[in-house]
């Protein structure tokens, strides 16, 4: 339900509610209760002399709240203070408004924190607001505190008092956290060695302009899982169209951004996996899943135990599985929503790694997973990947200090752990590696390998380079080599990327207008479906966007590409393609804590500027 619906609603709420009637009994004028807006800030400073929070109805999510604050102490101030009393406050107060409008019932002084008789008669509503502002451990929190200190005759009790601490500390914090700036977390190394694992940072949202948040109606302080239970931790019964409020400028080119992941409106349920997630690749993981249940359906029909690796199986039977895999990928999505799937992790068709979940998920813009690149294309901007060189309109993209590339190292007499130390390389972080033979694979930043090749004259560093096929004689890709295609952007068959090198394209701009055709459509699939939300339909005939023919389209958002620093142990835009703009949530600004799982506190990194 779009928010619309839930602000006018509490414009209408006062007339409901018959303000304009008990406002006489508190002492104010009729008139007061039928202006809107005025008449919460009325009622705010009836029921708990603060009408400033009156401002706090303009967040969406925080409004309800609000709105049950207003109208459970409203209903106190005439005497409703049971367990039921605070119940209809809190989610349905009319029958009580009613009653009160009708009987014109004394307008009762705020509570005499020495009469036992009103403490005790309020005594279950505190502890019902306590409960629902922290379950459990509210109750823990004031009973501890109960327990050291004796109450006061005259002040609150300990569970009001920090039902209502509580309360506004998690408004606070919600409010904070959603539209000025929100603790981050580093969970893998694909910004190596710029952040580290272990890294907490605040995320600065004024720097581009705060998101409103399109699920606002969710648990406050989580993003989209409730810990220990694992369970989604927002209600869609509202919703924000995508709107950003004024930031301190824009994204520029090479600003660390975090964003919620593009691919992520689907996603593989697992409560046992990190983050409830079973990789967030969903269409990664649909692509493998296709190729399983094609590769089980060769072995049935011609009883023949193919090895799904074999270059020689792939480029025979290759063609036929590219030829039908919708067919394949519908059988795939079937069988993952039931909570059945083979090849997690991107192993096609092994078969090994059987396991059983929680079927499919989809996720809101706003709760999809929190990632972190550098954003090195901003809308408009041409790019393309040579031998793990990026190129920006034409020109060399510049090399941040501690981006790094994979090299394969020979001839290297490995040193010991101290000296690899001290060339900034940790084994614990996977800087360096025993590869095949006697190869020693090094994940290097400029620096590092220009010190390493100067003390090792007899080692031959060999980039790491996993080369585009040819197609210069316009010959159609084999069918292994359509498999392998599929694994990167744009997921095609047909347009071959790989780590290191990428086909030249330009980055969508919000206005632009650009040709459409079989050609290129490729590129523009998710941007046209799950981004600006048309319908598309490729087929002989033509293509078709909502039905009708189309040979252009007009991109409604802007779009950025966003890559790790640790370029060969990142997933990023070269998976899963184009971050729109709705999908921006921040600038990541600062280093506030770091903490290595095997090395303890990094304390030079501790309020560390992040560039």
């Amino acid at each position: 339900m779009n928010a619309l619906y839930f602000y006018l609603f509490l414009l209408v709420h006062p007339y409901l509610a018959m303000w304009w009637k008990s406002f006489e009994q508190a002492g104010h004028k009729s008139w007061e209760g039928l202006i809107p807006g005025y008449n919460y800030f009325v009622a705010y400073k009836i029921s708990c002399n603060k009408p400033w929070w009156v401002l706090l109805l303009l967040f969406p999510g925080i409004h309800l709240i609000m709105w049950s604050v207003v109208n459970t102490s409203y209903i106190r101030r005439f005497g409703y203070y049971s367990l039921s009393d605070t119940l209809q406050g809190i989610f349905f107060p009319y029958l009580i408004f009613a009653k009160i409008a009708k009987s014109k019932q004394d307008f009762l002084p705020e509570t005499n924190w020495m009469n036992g008789k009103e403490v005790h008669a309020r005594s279950y509503g505190d502890n019902l607001v306590l409960f629902l502002a922290l379950p459990i451990f509210g109750h823990a929190i004031a009973f501890i505190f109960k327990s050291i200190s004796r109450e006061k005759p005259g002040n609150r009790t300990k569970v009001k008092e920090w039902g209502d601490s509580i309360m506004f500390a998690l408004v606070a914090a919600s409010i904070i956290r959603t539209y000025v700036f929100e603790p981050f977390q580093i969970p893998t190394g694909s910004m190596e060695k710029t952040l580290l694992v272990g890294d907490f940072l605040f995320v600065n949202k004024l720097a581009y302009g705060p998101k409103v948040p399109v699920t606002p109606l969710s648990f406050p302080l989580v993003h989209n899982t409730l810990p220990l239970i694992t369970m989604k931790s927002y209600t869609t019964l509202e919703k924000v169209n995508y709107t950003r409020l004024p930031g301190f400028g824009k994204v520029n080119r090479y600003d660390v951004v975090v964003f919620n992941y593009p691919s992520g409106d689907t996603a593989v349920y697992d409560p046992r996996m990190p983050d409830g997630l079973m990789g967030h690749d969903y269409h990664g993981i649909l692509n493998d899943e296709a190729y399983y249940y094609f590769w089980q359906d060769m072995i049935n029909r011609s009883g023949q135990n193919f090895n799904p690796y074999s270059v020689e199986f792939q480029d025979k039977f290759g063609p036929d599985f590219i030829t039908n895999i919708e067919k394949w990928k519908a059988i795939a999505k079937t069988e993952m929503a039931k909570g059945i799937t083979y090849c997690r992790g991107g192993i096609p068709g092994s078969g090994t790694n059987y396991i059983e979940h929680h079927g499919l998920v989809y996720r809101p813009v706003d709760k999809r997973e929190n990632y972190i690149k550098r954003c090195v294309g901003i809308p408009g901007d041409w790019i393309e990947l040579k031998e793990s060189k990026l190129y920006i309109n034409g020109s060399p993209a510049e090399v941040y200090p501690f981006q790094n590339l994979r090299y394969k190292v020979v001839n290297f007499v490995r040193p010991s752990k101290d000296k690899m130390l001290s060339y900034g390389l940790e084994e614990e972080r996977n800087d360096y590696y025993l590869g095949q033979g006697d190869t020693v694979m090094m994940n290097l930043t400029h620096d590092q390998y220009t010190k390493i090749k100067q003390d090792n004259k007899d080692a031959k560093f060999i980039l790491d380079v996993q080369p585009q096929y040819s197609d210069k004689s316009n010959a159609k890709p084999t069918g292994s080599q359509m498999i392998s295609n599929l694994g990167m952007f744009p997921k095609d068959p047909y347009i071959c990327n790989t780590v290191s090198d990428f086909t030249r394209f330009q980055l969508p701009k919000k206005g632009q207008t650009i040709k459409i055709n079989e050609s290129n459509i490729a590129w523009y699939r998710r941007v046209i479906t799950a981004y600006e939300g048309h319908t598309l339909s490729e087929t002989k005939n033509g293509i078709f966007i909502d039905g009708k023919k189309a040979s252009t389209y007009t991109f409604s958002m802007n779009y950025y590409w966003l890559m790790g620093d640790n370029r060969y142990n990142s997933a990023d835009s070269r998976v899963w393609g184009f971050v729109p703009e709705d999908h921006i949530v921040g600038k990541a600004s600062l280093v506030w804590f770091s903490k290595s799982a095997y090395a303890g506190v990094r304390t030079e990194r501790i309020f560390k500027l992040i560039k």
